[in-house]
């Protein structure tokens, strides 16, 4: 697989509203250990939708490893035009510095939001342009990313594509079983 998908929880369905707070840390690790694993296998890009949560921490994730694996590259490819413009400065910021250093910067739909058909031919658009998704999300804690994920699915059942999920039970073991998290 050349190209991966991640998404996962934003960061408020955690409860984390600080870059400080140790759940952070903890979905970062596991999204690094797993996104070097794939990286091996020969994983050569990561999209994102540039969701506040699991997909800004995956790309700064992606722009951390490019030290060790310059040839990973970090494509943003948003739903529709003006993406986040609503949001605080604060995540602005955030938002804007990864544009800035990710290889790629696109929109599905260059118009901004009118109806909800832009999110779901976002998500068609991410899962026919790569081999698997990595999501962060545990059925037992429903989410937004829900809607992704049966996407996913179905396109999984017709098609070479890999779905590899990390669960509340794999980030908790990993929190306990590292002391350095």
């Amino acid at each position: 697989m050349q190209t991966m998908v991640i998404s996962g929880y934003r960061s408020f369905e955690l409860g984390v509203f600080q870059e400080k707070d140790p759940k952070v840390k903890v979905i970062k690790k596991v999204l690094k250990i797993t996104i070097q694993q794939y990286i091996e296998e020969g994983l050569e890009w990561i999209l994102i939708g540039g969701n506040l949560g699991t997909e800004i921490w995956a790309g700064q994730v992606v722009l951390d490893l490019q030290k060790e694996y310059p040839e990973l590259k970090l494509g943003i490819i948003f739903p529709f035009e003006d993406f986040g413009e609503n949001w605080n400065e604060k995540n602005q910021q955030v938002l804007t510095e990864l544009k800035i250093k990710a290889n790629y910067v696109n929109a599905v739909s260059h118009v901004p939001y009118q109806n909800p058909g832009q999110l779901k031919n976002h998500s068609q658009f991410l899962l026919t342009h790569s081999g698997g998704l990595l999501v962060v999300y545990d059925d037992e804690y429903p989410g937004k990313t829900q809607f992704l994920l049966k996407e996913a699915q179905e396109h999984a059942s017709k098609n070479d594509f890999i779905i590899h999920q990390i669960t509340m039970d794999d980030l908790q073991n990993t929190f306990f079983e590292d002391d350095s998290v």
